[in-house]
């Protein structure tokens, strides 16, 4: 019996020693990995930073793309993605928050919930193409609204909006029941839990999960160039704010338009170096407006989190 207890106390530590070894090698392979992904995306934007640092300037940012590289700029495309990412998160991100709340809080869970859920998983793995096709047929074509900024945000709106109502749903489901039930306990209703406790709570999930749509969907091109978006733009779209009452227009809406990311993949296929050295700045300032993004979030999400706590 004693022989017997020290075998199986020494294949314990054999198998522990073993565990451990693998721990060990998971840790390693993991840090490698990490380790090259991060090495390569650094050396992608020094390399970025190198070609495209030195064209930045006051005229880059003011000017209107040019057939002559050193006189070209990016002033039609960061004022069409400006205008088109505005466009965007207000079509998706009210729908997308009150769908996510309507599923999580309301909906009752029937097969028909269920098949919403698999659909809206399904809707956010699609190719963005797929979004630019439908987008041709239903905004361009039926719809009539032709090559303008609202067919372009509303395309986009489509495309992050599964996203947004996926990240709703699951900062909600985060919550825990105590709180419902603490609420309920002292006679709110639905609509006020979800208002006061829930979404509150629940917020810094959301705005990440929008934040995180908006900054695919600044870059995406493909749906863009579907839908007709020019490549070469020399023009600004109509001003929102005019002199007359009301003193502001929704002309702006119908013009047609052009995107950084359209901008940059015009410049990349000239065979000019200097037009590549443009399309490498145009893509630091793109980086930057993706960066301040995720910045602002992050401050919001500490200011609510703050308020909470307080």
């Amino acid at each position: 019996m004693p022989m017997d207890n020290d075998k199986n106390i020494q294949e314990i530590r054999k198998k522990i020693a073993l565990n451990k070894l693998r721990d060990h090698l998971f840790w390693i392979i993991g840090l490698l990995s990490t380790l090259i992904g991060f090495v390569l995306l650094f050396t992608l934007i020094i390399d970025l930073l190198i070609d495209g640092f030195p064209r930045l300037g006051w005229q880059f940012f003011t000017s209107y793309p040019s057939r002559f590289p050193e006189k070209a700029g990016i002033l039609s495309a960061w004022v069409g993605t400006t205008l088109v990412m505005i466009v965007t998160a207000a079509a998706a991100v009210p729908l997308g928050i009150a769908a996510g709340i309507y599923l999580e809080e309301y909906g009752k869970k029937n097969w028909l919930t269920n098949l919403i859920e698999i659909n809206m998983n399904n809707l956010a793995g699609v190719p963005s193409i797929i979004y630019g096709l439908l987008a041709l047929g239903l905004f361009v074509y039926y719809l009539k609204f032709g090559e303008s900024i609202l067919t372009g945000g509303l395309t986009l709106g489509l495309l992050i909006l599964p996203m947004v109502v996926i990240a709703t749903r699951e900062s909600i489901r985060a919550i825990p029941n105590s709180i419902r039930e603490a609420s309920y306990a002292l006679g709110a209703t639905k609509w006020q839990t979800v208002k006061d406790h829930i979404l509150p709570y629940s917020f810094g999930g959301i705005l990440t999960g929008m934040i995180i749509g908006l900054s695919r969907a600044i870059g995406e091109t493909a749906p863009i160039i579907t839908i007709g978006a020019l490549t070469f733009i020399a023009f600004l779209p109509s001003s929102p704010v005019t002199s007359e009452f009301p003193f502001f227009s929704f002309k702006w809406l119908l013009d047609p338009f052009t995107v950084m990311p359209i901008q940059m993949f015009n410049w990349i296929s000239r065979p000019q170096t200097a037009f590549h050295i443009n399309a490498a700045a145009a893509g630091i300032v793109l980086l930057l407006l993706t960066l301040l993004m995720n910045g602002f979030a992050v401050y919001l999400r500490y200011r609510f989190r703050k308020r909470i706590k307080w």
